[in-house]
Parts: structure tokens; C-alpha cells; sequence
């Protein structure tokens, strides 16, 4: 877990989606909250969550996530919560509003990036998104390569 200190407070990183940042072009971040379960902000809490295949749905002017795995909370009793049910996101009207009409766009989608503690409430850091080609990905990885090299040749010259 990360805390690191920000402007709006004290935030603890729980979990984050390396993938996305991999399969997509990132266009624009939110911050969201998310009504979660007693079990769940429990589980949150403890870093027992996966954004991997995590996704947002936009239904009736209200943001869901869906397919983000919350581990079940290890000493809850039969009332725990079900690990992939849908959770509404907590986004102002209009912020739905510019989400739903670039999804309706063809080839744009909503992913989650991160979740994090703030102020000790659960947020989740949602993107809209698109896309990589084969291509792009290793575009990407070249770069990423030169870039690495490039440091370690200067580090090694001695620029006195």
C-alpha cells in the first residue's frame, strides 16, 4: 500500500489496473465514489481487490461497475457480499452525461485505474478509453526500451 500525501488529503492506494494501462489509450480520468457494502469496504480496506477485467456501464443516468472481483471479507458471517456484483459509482450528473454520449462513440469504453482511500472513503479512478491496436502495443514497448536505454547511456557518461 501506498500513502502518499495530496492537496485533498491523505490517500491509500489499494489496487490498479496495469492492464488498462497497457490495452488503451487513456483520453480522461474521473473520480468516482462507490457504494460499497459493510463487507466490502472491509475487504477494500484489507487489499483484497482486482480491477483487472473491470468495466463501467452507463444504465438509466446511473454509472455501474461491473466485473471488478472484492474478495469476500474473511470473518464475515452469512451475510457477506457476492465477490463480482454490480456497484453503483457516485459521478455527478453531467460528468454521466459526457461519459454516456463519447461511449455511444464508436470504439470508446469506461475503465477502472485505480482505487484508493481518501480521507477514509473508497474512490475509484475511472478513464474513458480506447483502444490499442497490435501494433500500437509494441510501438509502446519500443519506446519504453529506447527510453530505458537512453537513461542508463547517460548515466553511465560521466558529464563532468
Amino acid at each position: 500500500m501506498t500513502v502518499t500525501r495530496h492537496s485533498g488529503g491523505e490517500l491509500t492506494q489499494i489496487a490498479s489496473n496495469r492492464k488498462a494501462l497497457h490495452d488503451y489509450f487513456i483520453e480522461d480520468s474521473y473520480e468516482a465514489g462507490i457504494a460499497l457494502t459493510g463487507t466490502e469496504i472491509k475487504s477494500v480496506r484489507a487489499a483484497r481487490v482486482n480491477l483487472r477485467d473491470g468495466y463501467v456501464q452507463i444504465r438509466k443516468g446511473e454509472a455501474w461497475l461491473l466485473n471488478v472481483h472484492i474478495s469476500p471479507y474473511d470473518f464475515g458471517n452469512r451475510e457477506n457480499h457476492e465477490p463480482r456484483r454490480e456497484r453503483k459509482l457516485l459521478l455527478h450528473a453531467r460528468e454521466i452525461r459526457r461519459l454516456q454520449s463519447k461511449v455511444a462513440e464508436r470504439g470508446w469504453t469506461i475503465v477502472p485505474l485505480r482505487m484508493y482511500l481518501k480521507n477514509g472513503r473508497a474512490k475509484i479512478e475511472i478513464a474513458l478509453v480506447r483502444g490499442k491496436r497490435q501494433y500500437d502495443k509494441r510501438d509502446a514497448v519500443a519506446e519504453r526500451d529506447m527510453d530505458r536505454e537512453l537513461r542508463r547511456v547517460t548515466k553511465e557518461q560521466d558529464w563532468d
